[in-house]
């Protein structure tokens, strides 16, 4: 079982009333939980820090906002993965070639399909997902990505192979828009 006397009941309830020593405490002991937690979702090592500072700011202003001591943990991990989605969508939207919408139905379909492709990736495994944002919507270099990554480029290579494949396979099944 893990280690939970970061996020004691007494704790959170003494962080929830506003002691400062108390909201330190549970901010210090749940960044290594929620860093670990966002670098097996976000692409690089910096998103996953600045999902994780993100997600302890939230943290820090709504905790009084809480309303079981005991779903603090299920609060922050929810938090931190919306960041990282949120962090796809964004380097996606940021890398596409489209013209911009010319109404705001084509602004509805286009943040649709961001949002399809989006939740494509977060459904990739983790090597390939992180290898596929690197190379494709980052830009990185093959063995910059390899070398990141600890693997090698022959590794790498296989890994974006599978996961654009998946990703096309996925988003073909994707049903037709009405």
């Amino acid at each position: 079982m893990a280690d939970r006397s970061w996020a004691s009941a007494q704790l959170i309830r003494s962080a929830q009333a506003g002691d400062r020593d108390s909201i330190a405490a549970v901010l210090d002991g749940a960044h290594v939980h929620v860093r670990r937690f966002a670098e097996h979702l976000c692409a690089s090592p910096q998103d996953a820090e600045d999902a994780a500072q993100e997600a302890l700011i939230i943290l820090y202003r709504k905790i009084g906002t809480l309303r079981a001591t005991g779903a603090l943990a299920s609060w922050m991990f929810r938090i931190v993965r919306n960041e990282c989605l949120r962090r796809a969508r964004v380097l996606v939207e940021r890398h596409e070639t489209e013209p911009l919408a010319s109404s705001a139905e084509d602004e509805a379909i286009r943040r649709l399909e961001a949002d399809l492709v989006a939740h494509a990736i977060q459904d990739l495994p983790e090597v390939q997902r992180r290898v596929l944002i690197m190379r494709d919507v980052l830009g990185y270099p093959g063995r910059t990505t390899a070398e990141a990554l600890g693997l090698s480029t022959a590794a790498m290579k296989s890994n974006l192979h599978r996961a654009r494949n998946t990703l096309r396979t996925n988003l073909n099944a994707q049903p037709p828009k009405a």
